[in-house]
């Protein structure tokens, strides 16, 4: 039995990177899969290459606007139905990440973006799923919600830590009304997030590094647990040596 066939998923972050991965893997897997992102054309591309029994959905949403993130998940309740899932993919990082370097206009836009708008996502979610006593959202994350990593920088690993606590302190309080949370903790990824480093990062480094679809595998496979499974949160680290 296919527990993810015709499951509902909302998916931020989606045209590229990790979130790209994790909506054709769940499309693959049979369910109703809507991709957002700042800019329709990589989400389009996207839906038209995955060859699926239900086409992923694009549509636009900025995380950091109240009223798109509003716009996006009625549009989802429309023509598609309640999320079942919400995967919060969303996030971006700056190349001037020092405190010395940052502008407090950089502070505001990392945080709106990686910590505020995975609550926004979270807000217009959560009550269906606690009226319906069944849900998942997974965020994603990274290790620099775990340590403050000095590649990082400052107010990426600020926002990653709280989005932790975001999902941690969320799941504490809904965790007995049948709907589950998991933070996801990714070590280096290849996505375009990398095109930001200070230093430019080689192809090789790239190709040795996590990929999204490695992170996807371990997302969908949270995503197919019995509803009595939680996995409140993962690291994936690749194996070679990690930034520090």
């Amino acid at each position: 039995m296919n527990q993810l066939a015709g499951k509902v998923v909302a998916i931020t972050g989606g045209g590229t990177g990790i979130g790209a991965g994790i909506a054709k893997s769940l499309a693959e897997a049979g369910c109703k899969v809507t991709v957002g992102g700042r800019r329709l054309e990589p989400l389009q591309a996207l839906s038209d290459q995955v060859e699926s029994e239900h086409p992923i959905r694009a549509q636009v949403i900025d995380v950091s606007e109240p009223e798109s993130v509003k716009s996006f998940f009625a549009d989802i309740r429309e023509n598609v139905g309640e999320v079942d899932i919400l995967i919060n993919s969303a996030g971006i990082n700056i190349q001037k990440r020092t405190m010395a370097e940052m502008s407090p206009e950089d502070w505001e836009r990392v945080l709106s973006i990686n910590a505020s708008g995975a609550y926004r996502c979270m807000y217009e979610v959560l009550p269906s799923m606690r009226e319906r006593r069944d849900g998942l959202v997974v965020n994603i994350s990274s290790v620099a919600g775990k340590r403050a990593i000095t590649l990082g920088g400052v107010v990426y690993c600020a926002s990653k830590f709280a989005m932790t606590a975001l999902g941690t302190a969320v799941s504490n309080e809904i965790r007995e009304e049948g709907v589950r949370i998991t933070n996801v903790y990714p070590g280096e990824v290849n996505t375009p997030i990398l095109d930001n480093r200070p230093t430019p990062v080689s192809q090789e480094h790239k190709d040795a590094i996590l990929q999204p679809e490695d992170i996807a595998s371990v997302v969908v496979t949270i995503c197919a647990l019995p509803p009595r499974a939680n996995v409140p949160e993962v690291v994936i680290k690749p194996t070679i040596q990690e930034w520090v």
